[in-house]
């Protein structure tokens, strides 16, 4: 009993943390990011506003993690939706188009949520973080469209660093322009430049 306690312990962590970020970022997509307050997000997860600290610094990393988390699990779902013949990289593009068929009803909050990410050190830090995320989560949808993999290739992790980089160089150029572009095509044209071979490699 005292050896499951502990994990006991930390599993509730867990799911408390999980829906602290949840809630933040659901109340952020239907209030916007400013009208979101710590005292909204505690009541709504059921928590007191000490326990919201305890797990979050600010309603901002709270609200960062939440969507980039539910933002990674809706892209490996689309890519592992996608048709068994298209190749890895080319299920990342048609992914990334799915996604942005939605683009125009939520660029408003888009372009809130990536100037928020650039306003201070701190912020841009945790959203590099949670980038990670994004890339072990397309990596994982990915790897079973490379066929056979031997041991430790890279190639699915690289392949998801590689559209992260494309997705932030191009938000990058959008946020300059003031959001005013196509931020979808911008990413795809970003992913243009990317290359990767999908043939299987044994082991050497």
């Amino acid at each position: 009993m005292a050896v499951k306690e502990p994990g006991t312990r930390e599993r509730k962590r867990t799911e408390t943390q999980q829906r602290i970020a949840e809630t933040a970022a659901r109340l952020a997509s239907e209030r916007g990011i400013a009208e979101t307050t710590v005292d909204d997000i505690a009541a709504s997860a059921g928590i007191g506003r000490a326990t919201f600290f305890r797990y979050y610094d600010s309603k901002e990393l709270a609200i960062a993690t939440g969507l980039s988390g539910a933002g990674a699990y809706v892209l490996a779902g689309i890519i592992a939706d996608m048709p068994a013949d298209l190749g890895p990289l080319d299920a990342v593009r048609a992914a990334q188009a799915v996604l942005g068929e939605h683009f125009e009803e939520q660029r408003g909050m888009f372009l809130e949520q990536a100037e928020l990410s650039r306003s201070s050190s701190v912020l841009f830090a945790w959203t590099l973080h949670l980038y990670v995320d994004w890339e072990t989560a397309i990596a994982d949808a990915v790897a079973p469209r490379f066929g056979p993999l031997a041991e430790e290739d890279p190639r699915p992790r690289m392949l998801g660093a590689l559209t992260m980089a494309a997705t932030r160089l191009a938000c990058d150029v959008w946020v300059a322009d003031g959001g005013r572009g196509d931020l979808p095509a911008l990413i795809q044209q970003y992913l243009g430049f990317v290359q990767i071979d999908p043939t299987h490699r044994g082991a050497s």
